[in-house]
């Protein structure tokens, strides 16, 4: 989780999220993860599938529209796969190290 946080704050020209919320953003993505994660796949450099339970599909979208709003190289696709939601991950490749911590958040939650 920390390692996600310190990336996003090492990114200010392209995250325009206040500082301060920073930490509270991060906690969202952790506990969303923490209580949902059914499995991680990276797909490539750029790229990183998450799939969490049908039943979290609103909450997964309203995080990740929120959080492309403000890091705009963040490009999230959520939507319902069989019995599950899938959350499409993609960011440019500078940006592949952020991917990277997320995704471990991610993992690191199941």
């Amino acid at each position: 989780m920390i390692e996600f946080e310190n990336l996003l704050a090492q990114s200010p020209d392209a995250c325009t999220l206040p500082t301060a919320a920073r930490p509270l953003r991060v906690t969202e993505f952790a506990e969303l993860f923490a209580t949902a994660v059914e499995g991680v796949e990276r797909t490539s450099l750029t790229v990183a599938r998450v799939l969490l339970p049908r039943d979290r599909l609103e909450t997964a979208r309203d995080l990740a529209a929120r959080e492309a709003a403000c890091c705009s190289f963040f490009d999230f696709t959520v939507d319902p796969d069989g019995d599950h939601t899938a959350m499409t991950i993609r960011v440019p490749a500078q940006y592949s190290d952020l991917l990277t911590a997320l995704t471990s958040l991610a993992g690191s939650a199941r």
